[in-house]
């Protein structure tokens, strides 16, 4: 299944989105967990800045 997401994400308007991986503490655990998102280009450094 991988291996279909990586191609669609190859082809066409696929190219205009990055997967950004973040860590946040959880506030109820104080655990870091990790956010994974598609994200378009231009919005990485919003994303992060949150």
């Amino acid at each position: 299944m991988a291996k279909k997401t990586v191609a669609t994400l190859q082809k066409g308007e696929g190219r205009t989105y990055s997967k950004v991986i973040k860590m946040v503490k959880s506030p109820k655990t104080g655990a870091y967990i990790f956010e994974e998102t598609m994200v378009p280009n231009a919005e990485v450094k919003n994303f992060l800045a949150k």
